[in-house]
């Protein structure tokens, strides 16, 4: 095992040859204590250089509606009616303290997430 902290675009890439080599090693092996400690080096490596933007409180939505299959019209009675509900999802009208409570509730989102600002459709 001869890992080194990933410095570039180059070691990079040879991590991820590597580790897609080692990558089903039997646990507790030394070819397996490699492949985790060459994900950690790759996922610090990631999170530095192609860091993740959190969407927007609505995208946010969207996404956990379609992972658990639910419609717009799941959210009547959670955040309004019909129509408040189309207001919030088309960036209408801005999500209340009640709503992002609903929300955080139903739909497991971080109140954190749903708190933060986004810009309204004309």
């Amino acid at each position: 095992m001869n890992i080194k902290p990933l410095k570039n675009e180059k070691d990079y890439e040879k991590a991820l040859e590597r580790l897609e080599v080692i990558f089903d090693a039997p646990a507790n092996s030394p070819e397996g204590d490699e492949a985790e400690i060459l994900s950690m080096l790759i996922d610090n490596y990631e999170n530095e250089h192609y860091p993740i933007e959190a969407p927007d409180p609505i995208e946010a939505i969207k996404i956990r509606m379609e992972e658990m299959n639910l419609k717009q019209k799941d959210l009547v009675g959670v955040i309004g009616g019909k129509s408040r509900v189309s207001e919030i999802l088309n960036k209408k009208k801005r999500l209340t303290v009640d709503m992002i409570r609903e929300l955080e509730r139903i739909l497991h989102i971080s109140a954190s997430v749903l708190v933060t600002n986004y810009q309204l459709s004309k």
